[in-house]
């Protein structure tokens, strides 16, 4: 059973389109508060305001913090959803035990392996001495680096 990876907040779209979206109406919000209250300064200052530049570029004003408002907002609802994401732990993957099939026993008894079974039972395997070996090997000649080579005292 194969599980997708966990899916964190900064590889979903919708976060990536919530702080595009926030960091484009927060510079749209200040872009119209800016260029509202230079007209509005100026006109004033030289005293050819008229109302509409009075009245409705405060409007525009209004308009303009409520959409950088609503920016900045969207930016720390951003920020805010990281940190939730780096205080919550991550899932633990799920533990998958396996279990023995027909062919593989389920314990192997450590003295029985590696011995030959005669008849239900296990033989006993003599194993042969170094003085056996040592002693049987003479066409060997040094040459092989067997256990009866590096016993033997006088190499031909």
């Amino acid at each position: 059973m194969n599980t997708p990876p966990p899916r964190t907040v900064s590889r979903s779209v919708w976060f990536w389109l919530l702080l595009t979206l926030s960091l484009a109406a927060a510079a749209v919000g200040g872009w119209l508060i800016s260029g509202q209250v230079s007209t509005m300064t100026a006109t004033l200052l030289d005293g050819t305001a008229t109302g509409v530049e009075v009245y409705v570029g405060q409007s525009l004003i209004v308009v303009g913090a409520s959409v950088l408002g609503a920016g900045v907002l969207g930016i720390l609802i951003a920020v805010a959803l990281l940190a939730a994401q780096a205080l919550v732990p991550a899932p633990v993957p799920p533990v998958v035990e396996t279990r023995p099939t027909a062919e593989e026993p389920e314990t192997v008894d450590e003295a029985v392996v590696g011995e030959p079974v005669v008849d239900g039972e296990a033989a006993v395997v003599e194993e042969p001495s170094v003085a056996d070996t040592a002693d049987g090997d003479d066409d060997q000649n040094g040459s092989s680096g067997s256990t009866a080579t590096a016993t033997k005292i006088n190499v031909r």
